[in-house]
């Protein structure tokens, strides 16, 4: 059965795929899939999708986005062992191995980067919507799957022609 809401897979120490969003990326397409009656994961992908051609709160290029790789390179080993990431134009695609609760690391990753990014852009209010997706990595296949997935997550832009660069990381182990 179907799940509205559930519960974050808060494992400290083991591998995590999380994403992240704008707050004005969060569109009336995103606010409908929310209330739907489908799996998680399928409701996921389907965010994914929209967001990766949504210019809906696509504000992480230029100085942002500079701002934003360093920022989630700077937290690397203080909130989480960082393995990859992706950075499209509305979202963040992480794959990390916390090392403190969930819902601290997320609320340091998003409380401290919004003020800041909102200081870049002379804008002032939410930056970040106030959900986040993660799921615990469950075995080396589904790692690999989530690894694969960020890595090339960048080149959907170039094929929807968006040509402003993106920035992904990865960080071997």
């Amino acid at each position: 059965m179907p799940h509205k809401h559930l519960p974050h897979a808060d494992v400290t120490g083991y591998h995590q795929f999380i994403t992240f969003r704008t707050f004005d990326s969060t569109d009336a397409f995103l606010q409908k899939l929310s209330a739907q009656e489908i799996e998680n994961n399928k409701k996921q992908l389907q965010a994914d999708l929209h967001l990766d051609e949504s210019q809906q709160g696509a504000y992480l290029h230029g100085e942002v986005l500079l701002y934003l790789s360093g920022f989630l390179k700077n937290n690397n080993q203080e909130l989480y062992q960082l393995t990859a990431f992706c950075i499209m134009p509305n979202h963040v695609h992480l794959l990390v191995k916390p090392l403190k609760k969930l819902s601290v690391l997320m609320n340091n990753l998003k409380g401290s980067s919004s003020k800041a990014i909102n200081q870049i852009m002379n804008k002032e209010g939410t930056f970040w919507a106030k959900s986040y997706y993660d799921k615990a990595i469950r075995d080396q296949q589904h790692f690999n799957v989530v690894y694969d997935y960020i890595k090339n997550n960048p080149s959907k832009l170039i094929e929807t022609n968006i040509t402003t660069p993106r920035f992904y990381g990865i960080y071997e182990k």
